[in-house]
């Protein structure tokens, strides 16, 4: 004699061809199906001839489990469709919950199928190729402060997130909530964004943004929506969120030939230093060069007070990034070597920049012991006779900033930038003071005594890197 069993079964997304060949099976040996009437046109031509299908109606999954156990203790076997995996969501746990509170001795079969954000990632390329997660704005039966701890939690681990039951017509504010909290935990604005209508069915409609871009007005309750990582990008109108197989190797050299969208992994542990420096920062409003540039200063020195110390003139780092690229910047010249030496040798190289110290120059000692003055200033004066039209940048001698600044007013040098951050105690703020007149160069200055030589080289890659501030990548060259 046949045993009695309930089959819970997830039909996939909406489409035929997405159903898996084991629900297949299950729609023919079942002798009965409950259900939501929309789903039975596409499991009826599964079906045996004979076969009752039972709609109980939308939102009604309790009747919809009481049925099928009553049916089954009838000793039919009953198959109960779910849309998606009807474990995610679905009816799988209630049927469980239902056996247990029964004592019931019924089988219980779960067959899994594809849930509907498995087709939309699919549909929008591979956007769950690493860690995920799948979060319901439905708070229905779950409160909201729970659902939102979910959200900061997905959003400060760095997963990709699915968001299942994103709006309604009761529940609007939800998903804006949800956009929000997940740029307050530091996911870059140009995280892409994909989301999916109707996936899988003849209305489909597919769409790729940026989380800054993305509008909740655009969502309904038929859309499946997925927020990348960090990793993420956006290519060829498709979401790659990769694994990690194209990694850089030793030397630097990726073997896929869009090598600047891999991260090694100098640069992960950069991203999420930035991104742990992004959250605690008090003033979030700010320009995104400078904070390109505060987070390259903070990261180096871990020290927050660079939020108030730290100066940049309005648009400096991309004016001078633009320099650069665009041939008018080919030199720079430190103050000392150890500021030379903390410049990326990889970006000055892709860049075609040289980097200049005259502190050993032989003709610096005899111009110092010459006219009396320090090192520092004597390489600063034959810097400006060399390349006049250099970015300066010290790190150390506040002399040397201030020999400049007397060169510029004495016309004798213009330099296409200054970055100034000498540190000490003797005329260290002075110096600083001084360049502040001549508003005509780009300036990057580390307020009153602090600074650094490697503060200094610092800011200098934050400049030959600033073409990855908006992903927040901390430059290919780590």
């Amino acid at each position: 004699m046949k045993q009695p069993k309930i089959i819970v079964a997830g039909i996939g997304p909406g489409n035929e061809q997405d159903i898996t060949p084991a629900v297949i099976a299950a729609l023919k040996e079942a002798d009965v199906v409950v259900g939501y009437k929309y789903y039975f046109r596409f499991v009826t031509p599964h079906l045996r001839p004979g076969t009752e299908c039972i709609d109980t109606g939308m939102k009604r999954e309790r009747d919809r489990a009481e049925q099928a156990f009553e049916l089954a203790g009838q000793g039919k076997t009953v198959c109960v469709v779910s849309s998606g995996d009807a474990g995610i969501y679905g009816m799988t746990p209630l049927i469980y919950e239902m056996k247990r509170q029964r004592y019931s001795d019924i089988e219980v079969v779960s067959l899994p199928g594809i849930s509907a954000f498995q087709k939309a990632a699919a549909l929008l390329g591979a956007p769950v190729g690493h860690d995920f997660c799948v979060i319901s704005l439905s708070d229905l039966m779950t409160p909201w402060e729970r659902i939102e701890k979910r959200i900061v939690a997905a959003a400060a681990a760095d997963f990709v997130t699915a968001v299942y039951n994103p709006k309604s017509e009761g529940r609007y504010w939800q998903l804006y909530r949800l956009k929000e909290l997940f740029l307050q935990e530091g996911r870059s604005p140009q995280t892409p964004v994909g989301y999916v209508r109707q996936a899988g069915r003849p209305e489909q409609e597919v769409h790729i943004t940026t989380l800054e871009a993305f509008n909740p007005e655009d969502i309904d309750m038929f859309t499946v929506v997925l927020i990348g990582n960090s990793q993420s990008y956006e290519w060829n109108g498709t979401i790659i969120t990769p694994r990690g197989y194209y990694r850089e190797d030793e030397r630097g050299h990726s073997p896929s030939s869009a090598s600047h969208l891999q991260i090694n992994k100098g640069q992960d542990i950069m991203i999420r230093s930035f991104r742990t420096i992004e959250k605690e920062l008090k003033n979030d409003n700010i320009p995104l060069d400078h904070k390109w540039a505060l987070l390259h200063a903070i990261h180096t020195t871990a020290d927050f007070e660079m939020e108030k110390l730290l100066h940049t003139d309005a648009g400096a780092v991309e004016t001078l990034y633009r320099g650069i690229i665009e041939g008018r910047i080919r030199t720079i010249v430190t103050d000392v070597t150890m500021a030379a030496s903390g410049i990326r040798k990889g970006a000055l190289e892709r860049l075609g920049v040289e980097v200049k110290c005259y502190l050993g120059d032989s003709r610096t000692a005899a111009m110092a012991a010459e006219k009396g003055i320090t090192r520092t200033q004597a390489g600063t004066r034959l810097a400006v006779e060399d390349c006049p039209d250099a970015l300066f940048v010290f790190g150390n001698a506040p002399t040397a900033l201030m020999e400049l600044c007397d060169l510029i007013r004495k016309g004798k040098a213009y330099p296409a930038g200054i970055i100034a951050a000498p540190v000490g105690f003797v005329h260290v703020q002075e110096s600083k003071h001084m360049i502040k007149p001549f508003t005509h160069i780009p300036k990057i200055i580390v307020e009153g005594r602090k600074g650094g030589s490697n503060l200094a080289a610092t800011l200098v890659n934050a400049i030959l890197c600033y073409n990855d501030a908006e992903q927040l990548r901390p430059g290919r060259d780590v």
